[in-house]
Protein backbone atom coordinates (compact mmCIF):
# COMPACT_ATOMS: atom_id res chain seq x y z
CA UNK A 1 0.00 0.00 0.00
CA UNK A 2 1.53 3.34 -0.98
CA UNK A 3 1.75 6.26 1.42
CA UNK A 4 -0.83 8.35 -0.44
CA UNK A 5 -3.59 5.86 0.26
CA UNK A 6 -2.87 6.00 3.99
CA UNK A 7 -4.16 9.56 4.40
CA UNK A 8 -7.06 11.57 3.16
CA UNK A 9 -7.66 15.25 2.77
CA UNK A 10 -10.03 16.92 5.20
CA UNK A 11 -11.59 20.00 3.71
CA UNK A 12 -11.51 23.34 5.38
CA UNK A 13 -13.66 26.29 4.42
CA UNK A 14 -12.29 28.95 2.07
CA UNK A 15 -9.64 26.55 0.74
CA UNK A 16 -9.26 25.48 -2.87
CA UNK A 17 -9.04 21.87 -4.05
CA UNK A 18 -9.30 19.67 -7.10
CA UNK A 19 -12.14 17.17 -7.17
CA UNK A 20 -11.84 13.53 -8.17
CA UNK A 21 -13.35 12.35 -11.43
CA UNK A 22 -15.77 10.29 -9.29
CA UNK A 23 -17.43 13.55 -8.17
CA UNK A 24 -18.27 14.53 -11.71
CA UNK A 25 -19.51 11.00 -12.45
CA UNK A 26 -21.76 11.29 -9.36
CA UNK A 27 -23.21 14.52 -10.74
CA UNK A 28 -23.95 12.84 -14.08
CA UNK A 29 -25.35 9.66 -12.50
CA UNK A 30 -27.81 11.81 -10.52
CA UNK A 31 -29.19 13.48 -13.65
CA UNK A 32 -26.98 16.55 -13.53
CA UNK A 33 -24.86 18.10 -16.22
CA UNK A 34 -21.15 18.65 -15.83
CA UNK A 35 -19.64 19.42 -19.21
CA UNK A 36 -16.42 21.00 -18.01
CA UNK A 37 -13.58 19.14 -19.67
CA UNK A 38 -10.87 21.14 -17.89
CA UNK A 39 -9.37 20.21 -14.57
CA UNK A 40 -10.90 23.14 -12.70
CA UNK A 41 -10.22 23.93 -9.04
CA UNK A 42 -13.12 24.32 -6.62
CA UNK A 43 -13.30 26.49 -3.54
CA UNK A 44 -14.83 24.85 -0.47
CA UNK A 45 -16.85 27.78 0.77
CA UNK A 46 -19.45 26.75 3.36
CA UNK A 47 -20.06 23.74 5.59
CA UNK A 48 -23.60 22.48 5.10
CA UNK A 49 -26.09 22.88 7.91
CA UNK A 50 -27.62 19.55 6.86
CA UNK A 51 -24.58 17.38 7.56
CA UNK A 52 -21.31 18.19 9.31
CA UNK A 53 -19.21 16.42 6.64
CA UNK A 54 -20.90 18.04 3.63
CA UNK A 55 -19.59 21.26 2.13
CA UNK A 56 -20.64 23.62 -0.64
CA UNK A 57 -17.99 24.24 -3.30
CA UNK A 58 -17.87 26.41 -6.39
CA UNK A 59 -15.64 26.05 -9.46
CA UNK A 60 -12.98 28.65 -10.17
CA UNK A 61 -11.40 29.54 -13.51
CA UNK A 62 -8.88 31.98 -14.91
CA UNK A 63 -10.46 35.15 -16.25
CA UNK A 64 -7.84 35.60 -18.97
CA UNK A 65 -8.63 32.16 -20.39
CA UNK A 66 -12.07 33.44 -21.45
CA UNK A 67 -12.64 34.68 -24.97
CA UNK A 68 -13.97 38.24 -25.34
CA UNK A 69 -17.51 36.99 -26.02
CA UNK A 70 -17.50 34.94 -22.81
CA UNK A 71 -16.10 37.85 -20.78
CA UNK A 72 -18.82 40.12 -22.19
CA UNK A 73 -21.53 37.58 -21.31
CA UNK A 74 -20.21 37.18 -17.75
CA UNK A 75 -19.97 40.97 -17.33
CA UNK A 76 -23.64 41.19 -18.35
CA UNK A 77 -24.57 38.89 -15.47
CA UNK A 78 -22.36 40.80 -13.05
CA UNK A 79 -24.10 44.04 -14.02
CA UNK A 80 -27.61 42.84 -13.16
CA UNK A 81 -29.16 44.57 -10.16
CA UNK A 82 -28.45 42.88 -6.81
CA UNK A 83 -32.11 41.84 -6.42
CA UNK A 84 -31.85 39.81 -9.67
CA UNK A 85 -30.69 36.25 -8.94
CA UNK A 86 -28.65 36.27 -12.16
CA UNK A 87 -26.31 38.80 -10.52
CA UNK A 88 -25.19 35.93 -8.27
CA UNK A 89 -24.24 33.48 -11.03
CA UNK A 90 -20.61 34.66 -11.26
CA UNK A 91 -18.07 36.65 -9.32
CA UNK A 92 -14.68 38.09 -10.25
CA UNK A 93 -11.87 38.09 -7.72
CA UNK A 94 -8.25 37.16 -7.20
CA UNK A 95 -6.72 33.86 -6.26
CA UNK A 96 -3.26 33.25 -7.70
CA UNK A 97 -4.53 35.33 -10.66
CA UNK A 98 -7.68 37.20 -11.72
CA UNK A 99 -10.34 34.52 -11.33
CA UNK A 100 -13.94 33.88 -12.24
CA UNK A 101 -16.03 32.09 -9.63
CA UNK A 102 -18.87 30.06 -11.14
CA UNK A 103 -21.24 30.46 -8.20
CA UNK A 104 -24.34 29.03 -9.90
CA UNK A 105 -22.35 25.85 -10.66
CA UNK A 106 -22.14 25.13 -6.91
CA UNK A 107 -21.89 21.49 -5.92
CA UNK A 108 -22.09 19.69 -2.61
CA UNK A 109 -18.92 17.78 -1.81
CA UNK A 110 -17.38 15.55 0.85
CA UNK A 111 -13.77 14.74 1.74
CA UNK A 112 -14.14 11.48 -0.20
CA UNK A 113 -14.32 13.40 -3.48
CA UNK A 114 -11.23 15.58 -3.00
CA UNK A 115 -8.24 14.56 -5.08
CA UNK A 116 -5.70 17.12 -3.91
CA UNK A 117 -5.12 20.65 -2.68
CA UNK A 118 -4.71 23.64 -4.96
CA UNK A 119 -1.28 25.11 -4.26
CA UNK A 120 -0.14 28.71 -4.42
CA UNK A 121 3.22 29.91 -5.79
CA UNK A 122 5.00 28.84 -2.59
CA UNK A 123 3.55 25.31 -2.86
CA UNK A 124 1.28 25.92 0.14
CA UNK A 125 -2.42 25.11 0.15
CA UNK A 126 -4.27 28.15 -1.21
CA UNK A 127 -6.84 29.50 1.25
CA UNK A 128 -8.83 32.61 0.40
CA UNK A 129 -8.33 35.22 3.10
CA UNK A 130 -9.69 38.39 1.49
CA UNK A 131 -12.72 39.29 3.66
CA UNK A 132 -14.45 41.30 0.91
CA UNK A 133 -14.13 38.45 -1.58
CA UNK A 134 -15.35 35.89 0.96
CA UNK A 135 -18.30 38.08 1.94
CA UNK A 136 -19.47 38.44 -1.66
CA UNK A 137 -18.95 34.77 -2.50
CA UNK A 138 -20.89 33.72 0.60
CA UNK A 139 -23.70 36.19 -0.12
CA UNK A 140 -24.08 35.01 -3.69
CA UNK A 141 -23.79 31.34 -2.78
CA UNK A 142 -26.46 31.63 -0.08
CA UNK A 143 -28.84 33.25 -2.58
CA UNK A 144 -28.24 30.43 -5.08
CA UNK A 145 -28.77 27.77 -2.39
CA UNK A 146 -31.91 29.50 -1.13
CA UNK A 147 -33.33 29.50 -4.64
CA UNK A 148 -32.38 25.85 -5.06
CA UNK A 149 -34.19 25.01 -1.81
CA UNK A 150 -37.36 26.60 -3.17
CA UNK A 151 -37.01 24.94 -6.60
CA UNK A 152 -35.10 21.65 -6.20
CA UNK A 153 -32.81 20.73 -9.09
CA UNK A 154 -33.39 24.07 -10.80
CA UNK A 155 -29.73 24.33 -11.77
CA UNK A 156 -28.27 22.05 -14.43
CA UNK A 157 -26.00 20.14 -12.05
CA UNK A 158 -29.01 18.93 -9.97
CA UNK A 159 -27.76 20.28 -6.66
CA UNK A 160 -30.54 18.74 -4.56
CA UNK A 161 -30.18 15.21 -5.96
CA UNK A 162 -26.39 15.28 -5.53
CA UNK A 163 -26.75 16.59 -1.97
CA UNK A 164 -29.17 13.79 -1.06
CA UNK A 165 -26.88 11.18 -2.65
CA UNK A 166 -23.84 12.43 -0.71
CA UNK A 167 -25.74 12.62 2.58
CA UNK A 168 -26.89 9.02 2.04
CA UNK A 169 -23.23 8.01 1.45
CA UNK A 170 -22.15 9.80 4.62
CA UNK A 171 -24.89 8.15 6.70
CA UNK A 172 -23.91 4.61 5.68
Amino acid sequence: MDSISLWSIHMITNAIYFGKEALYETIKSNGGEWNDSKERPIVCLIRSSEHNDLYWAIPVGKWDHRENAAQTRIQKYLNYEDHDLRSCFYHLGRTTCKSIFFVSDVIPITDNYIERQYLNYDNNHYIIKNPNLLSELNRKLKRILSYENSKPNYFRQHITDIKECLIAELDK
